[in-house]
């Protein structure tokens, strides 16, 4: 588990250096993200990394404009 964080072991991976972090599948997005919907499946128990970054801000609309301008 992230230090921390309460989110469920299935949506964490060991990196390369041996610290815990979210899963990404084969598409490249987070285990715990909903494609359809586009929102996180374990918001309640997001880790400190998603908490931080607000939903809505720039950031976030930077990345969902890129997702969704993407080729199918």
């Amino acid at each position: 588990m992230l230090i921390g964080d309460d989110v469920p072991a299935r949506y964490t991976e060991a990196n390369p250096w041996g610290g815990e972090v979210m899963r990404r599948l084969d598409d490249g997005w987070c285990a715990a993200l909903d494609r359809n919907s586009m929102r996180c499946t374990i918001y309640g128990r997001r880790p400190d990394i998603c908490r931080d970054f607000e939903m809505g801000a720039s950031d976030c609309v930077a990345e969902r404009t890129l997702f969704y301008s993407r080729p199918a």
